[in-house]
This record gives C-alpha cells, structure tokens and sequence, in this order.
C-alpha cells in the first residue's frame, strides 16, 4: 500500500470519483473550482488506485474540511476509507489544522462516528442524497 498526496487533482483521483460517485451513485455535480485549490490523498494497491479524499483550509483559521471519500467496490471492507481519512488528517495536523469538518452522506454517518466525527447542524440534501455535517477535534 502506498499513500501519495497531490497539490492538484490527479487523474487516479477523477477516476475513482467519476466510478464511485458519478456511476455507481449516479451523482452528476462530482467536480467543482475547489478541486483547482485542494490537495487530494490517492491510496494505491500495488499501484493501482484504490481509494481517494480532497481536503481544504476552512474558516476559521485551523479548520479543514475533507471530503469526496470514495473507495472503488473491489477494494472496500479493507478499512482503507479509514485509511485515507487518517492521511489527511495528518496532513492537516502537520499543516496546523487543528478541526475537521465534512458533509457526509447520511448512510456513511456510522463509518465517521467509528473514526471520532460528531453531528453537528441540521440534515440537508445534495443531489436529493440526504448529508450531515460532521466534526472532529484534532488533538
């Protein structure tokens, strides 16, 4: 396994997205400005990308979010979406981050409360997929 960060949006990271996100989830407004300005985690699997995050300075000063969690279905129930949210978040602690915020898929919620986010703020929808804003405290 090997985890390599980007300061752009690398191809292996538009791959796993357009599969997870766009095919299999059948969301359409996958890409935005910010993937111009994040830095993004691919995890690879002998070389093959496997799983991907973007993660993003936030306001305040201190506060990152992450996002676009994908893990390609050949790859999944090896904890590498932990994994990956792990990399970031280190990126982040060594970037001086020291808070976490993310807009998660409702049925992803118990997968984040595993890896010590809380609810915060009220359910809303994106694409009419029901999402909660997590949190995390970095120590």
């Amino acid at each position: 396994m090997n985890i390599r960060v980007y300061h752009t949006l690398p191809g292996d990271a538009v791959t796993i997205r357009e599969e997870v996100f766009m095919k299999e989830q059948g969301f359409h407004d996958e890409f935005d400005e910010t993937d111009q300005t994040a830095s993004h985690i691919v995890l690879y699997i002998e070389n093959i990308p496997a799983a991907t995050c973007r993660f993003f300075s936030g306001q305040p000063q201190g506060e990152y979010i992450v996002g676009r969690i994908a893990v390609r279905k050949e790859y999944r129930g090896h904890s590498l979406g932990s994994r990956v949210l792990a990399a970031a978040e280190s990126e982040i602690r060594m970037l001086g981050g020291r808070k976490v915020i993310l807009h998660a898929q409702q049925q992803a919620r118990p997968f984040y409360e595993k890896q010590g986010y809380s609810v915060y703020g009220e359910p809303d929808f994106d694409e009419d997929c029901p999402h909660i804003w997590m949190q995390k405290e970095l120590t």
